[in-house]
């Protein structure tokens, strides 16, 4: 009898450290599972930025260097400007995510020639944190949205170039345009290529995409800390939310059917909540690589798209 309290003793001590030892391993892995997270999503809103490597001179283009202010915190945004003769159509693009004006991975230059040539003024310009802009955060669309802003009242101050405003964006870009068009009602069309429907169900479903990580743990760690830490919050970049605010105004979905970035599932949602919209199912398609599958196919398209494209009143 007195020999089994110690043992009782000896037994409640052993389960003691095997409690502590599990709480010390649970915690040790959450504080790794949230440390990664924030690791990743810093890394992510802080894109490193990519030099300017060409500019419409490349191509033969007359182009003027453009300084603007982001609408509502009055960010410095850098641009170009290719001016067309005796036009007042202005198209305005946006680029994607970790890229800049240039946008090479699409390319965006040889678009802009081809549209100047056509006759529309094309306004290029970096978001903020990219390029030459000022700012160092990447929000995927909640700042970002300012800065296209910012674009647009640049254009619509210029008497010489308001008459009919385009928005043309890609990826991050897109989702970007839907968003200020909506917002916005000088706009007068959008095209978006490759855009995501909602940023939170996005990241949702895709985030492993861009972090390399296995989608549980660490996404639910991400949204968590990524917002304390950065101020990014993905509920509030909502194209698919905004877009019947765009109130019949014409939008041109191009998605690549072979894109596994942002799966062209965000344009069929976006045109489900849009249906005035039209979607261009390209053929062969990744991830903005629409244009270099079939540049011929893909100015046809936009051609096409902004001959129906008529001028927009703000009071309509």
């Amino acid at each position: 009898m007195g020999s089994s309290k110690p043992a009782l003793a000896r037994r409640a001590v052993s389960r003691g450290r095997i409690i502590i030892a599990g709480l010390l391993v649970i915690i040790l892995a959450l504080t790794a599972v949230f440390g990664i997270s924030a690791y990743v999503g810093w890394n992510l809103t802080h894109p490193a930025r990519q030099a300017l490597d060409a500019n419409p001179g490349t191509l033969g283009l007359k182009y003027q260097d453009i300084v603007f202010k982001s609408r509502v915190d009055g960010l410095t945004l850098q641009g170009w400007l290719i001016p067309a003769v005796g036009s007042r159509k202005t198209v305005i693009f946006a680029h994607g995510y970790g890229e800049n004006r240039l946008n090479n991975g699409v390319p965006i230059l040889p678009i802009a020639k081809h549209l100047a040539d056509t006759g529309y003024n094309v306004l290029m310009f970096d978001f903020r944190g990219h390029g030459e802009s000022e700012g160092n955060l990447t929000s995927v669309g909640q700042y970002e949205v300012r800065d296209l802003l910012g674009a647009i009242d640049y254009v619509a101050a210029q008497p010489g170039l308001n008459e009919q405003i385009i928005l043309f964006g890609f990826s991050m870009g897109a989702s970007t345009a839907i968003m200020a068009a909506s917002r916005e009602p000088a706009v007068a069309a959008v095209i978006a290529d490759s855009p995501f429907a909602d940023l939170k169900a996005y990241l949702g479903e895709n985030l492993s995409v861009w972090s390399g990580l296995p989608a549980f743990p660490f996404s639910r760690a991400f949204f968590i800390v990524t917002p304390l830490i950065t101020g990014l919050k993905p509920g509030s970049v909502s194209p698919q939310g905004e877009i019947p605010l765009m109130n019949g105004r014409p939008l041109l979905l191009i998605h690549g059917d072979q894109d596994v970035d942002i799966p062209i599932a965000n344009s069929e949602s976006l045109l489900r909540a849009y249906p005035e919209a039209k979607l261009i199912r390209f053929p062969g398609g990744t991830h903005v690589k629409n244009y270099q599958t079939n540049p011929v196919l893909y100015l046809e398209i936009v051609d096409t798209f902004l001959d129906s494209v008529k001028p927009y009143a703000a009071s309509q």
